[in-house]
């Protein structure tokens, strides 16, 4: 006889955003031009919040008091529906039905067999009863993937471990997969001197910026004032020899190699799934593959010849080791995920492809990449800016060859690893570093990093502490008294 399953227990409250509604936001997808519905709302939190910030959201749950029918929305969440129904066939018609309402993107998240407890339950059909009475299914990463790409017939995006984007659209997946490999850069400060460009700064500064993100001239549709530039320069082109006379052409020059590698790391990684046509680009990546590499033709072709460097084990330790971004230690090369886009182009490929697999991993800070074997670490820090020696909280490691991965958790242990030279994993020009190098030079002056195979865990470092009778107060020694 089959089980009763309590489905209408899985639904809880909560006061902040779900965490795929969270990453949808930080992508860029949810926003006040967009509606979003969220099939299978439970208690319907993420809606309300929504609604909240302006943004059209509802939500329907066939349990819980909700919209009365399910509606079509530009972004849909199923947020951690189908990992509860015992059903396979009616997942799969969840599935489905939530991808029919959405015209741009469907948000499909669920739990991961590294969610397993020690006791996960009592083992029924696919998945487990708990002692609530409630129905999980966890799956492996790549299952859940395999799964959605074919019952929906499409090839999803993963956004983290556990949680995928499908977008109606090839050029929506396209400018998603872009934005997550393009360095951030700013305009540079310019000399107040030049009587021209203070004149016309106004309608001079939006083409600065553009072309600090995508390191080319805009076309007239681009600009938000092109026809001012033009009343006043005569053309684009000239309005923009007018900024290079007042900033200089470092910046400049330099913006496009970091663009090149920007669009050539894009698309060596869009090799994972299927490579969309040139047609289905949006506009300013066509634009963009015309001017940095003549044609679609040529942009492939470097791209897989990048992504084919990646797995020679031999070029990339060369490439770690003439890093002039990260910590080189005997195994590994470690950086801060917000010097990730500073890595040579065949690194951030490396990186890449395990983010392929296992996506954005939630709270990491630190990536560790392998050197003798396809092994990419994601290490969460916590107290990474705070803390002089942040604690580990966790791993995941993740294997290239194997297509699996291993969350270990440290927060339970009494002695867990702790940092050191902070600021040898940042980019040269991160703001932190100062006050980083600072206490490192000063912990070497009193010798406490003499002998470094003891400094590496908790207890270790409180040791050397105070055998030196001294402590940290912020990111700074002190001598104690006596």
């Amino acid at each position: 006889m089959p089980a009763r399953v309590e489905r209408h227990k899985t639904a809880i409250g909560r006061r902040d955003l779900s965490r795929p509604t969270k990453l949808a936001i930080e992508a860029g997808l949810i926003n006040s031009d967009r509606s979003f519905f969220d099939y299978g709302c439970g208690r319907g939190d993420d809606a309300r919040q929504l609604s909240s910030l302006g943004i059209s959201a509802s939500g329907w749950d066939p349990t819980h008091p909700s919209t009365s029918v399910p509606l079509p929305a530009d972004v849909v969440n199923l947020g951690y529906v189908i990992n509860v129904i015992e059903d396979p066939a009616e997942r799969d018609r969840v599935l489905r039905a939530a991808w029919g309402l959405a015209s741009s993107v469907l948000v499909v998240s669920a739990r991961l067999t590294s969610d397993v407890k020690a006791e996960p339950g009592k083992p029924y059909r696919d998945g487990v009863l708990t002692r609530l009475g409630t129905f999980q299914k966890f799956f492996g990463q790549l299952e859940l993937r395999s799964w959605i790409d074919s019952t929906l017939g499409v090839s999803a995006c993963v956004a983290a471990p556990g949680v995928f984007f499908v977008f109606r659209e090839p050029a929506l997946c396209e400018a998603y997969l872009a934005s997550r490999y393009t360095r951030r850069r700013a305009a540079p400060k310019v000399r107040k001197s030049d009587l021209l460009f203070e004149q016309h700064r106004e309608i001079l500064q939006p083409l600065m910026e553009f072309v600090s993100s995508r390191a080319r001239l805009p076309t007239k549709d681009e600009l938000p004032v092109p026809e001012a530039l033009v009343a006043a320069f005569g053309s684009i082109p000239r309005a923009f020899s007018v900024v290079k006379k007042v900033t200089g052409t470092d910046h400049w020059d330099e913006g496009r190699v970091v663009r090149f590698n920007d669009l050539l790391v894009h698309f060596a990684l869009a090799r994972f799934g299927r490579r969309p046509r040139f047609s289905d680009l949006p506009p300013d990546l066509q634009i963009d593959v015309r001017e940095f590499f003549s044609s679609y033709k040529n942009a492939c072709e470097s791209a897989d010849r990048l992504l084919f460097s990646a797995g020679n084990t031999d070029l990339i330790d060369t490439a770690m080791k003439t890093s002039s971004i990260g910590k080189l230690t005997g195994s590994a090369l470690y950086v801060h995920t917000d010097a990730v886009t500073e890595l040579a182009p065949v690194l951030r490929v490396y990186e890449g492809c395990a983010r392929q697999y296992v996506g954005v991993v939630d709270d990491a800070n630190l990536i560790k990449l392998h050197r003798r074997e396809p092994r990419v670490s994601y290490l969460s820090y916590p107290d990474f800016d705070r803390d002089p020696h942040p604690v580990l909280a966790f791993s995941v490691i993740a294997s290239l060859s194997g297509l699996d991965y291993r969350v270990t958790d440290y927060r339970a242990r009494q002695n867990p690893p702790i940092l050191h030279r902070k600021e040898t994993f940042l980019a040269r020009d991160d703001s932190r570093r100062g006050k980083f190098e600072r206490l490192t030079a000063q912990e070497e002056r009193w010798g406490l990093y003499a002998q470094p195979e003891h400094i590496g865990t908790r207890a270790g470092w409180q040791a050397v502490l105070d055998e030196n009778n001294c402590q940290l107060r912020g990111h700074r020694l002190i001598h104690l008294k006596n």
